[in-house]
């Protein structure tokens, strides 16, 4: 867990593709990406997903930042957004979706590394 607030959560990936992906989620079960929030609900949920960004972008240092919304009623229903930051240097036709799909592998992290990226992430979203 990074972030916790009274209405969402944000934690590691357990398998990430990018080293230090980060998932964010309401803590109620919200099955629709947009229409399944209040505009009030939505707009608060987004700015958790943006506080949570800029803290991974600072720990981080990435070429570019992914976000997105992945899910499906037939599996894993549940509403979160993907925080995923590309290293730099990455050759481009091993960015964008290539690299967010767990066909192509999962991030080898030391957990030492883990352990700094989750330190440094919680202090900046203290």
């Amino acid at each position: 867990m990074v972030y916790e607030d009274a209405d969402h959560v944000a934690f590691l990936d357990r398998w990430p593709t990018l080293p230090g992906k980060v998932l964010v989620a309401p803590k109620a079960h919200v099955e629709d990406v947009v229409s399944g929030f209040s505009e009030d609900g939505y707009l608060r949920m987004m700015q958790a997903v943006r506080r949570v960004t800029l803290a991974v972008e600072e720990v981080l240092a990435p070429e570019r930042v992914y976000l997105l919304s992945l899910g499906s009623r037939q599996g894993n229903p549940h509403v979160h957004w993907h925080v995923a930051a590309l290293p730099p240097g990455v050759p481009y036709e091993q960015q964008q979706f290539h690299a967010l799909m767990a066909e192509h592998g999962t991030a080898d992290v030391a957990p030492a590394e883990t352990a700094r990226i989750v330190a440094e992430l919680r202090r900046r979203l203290a």
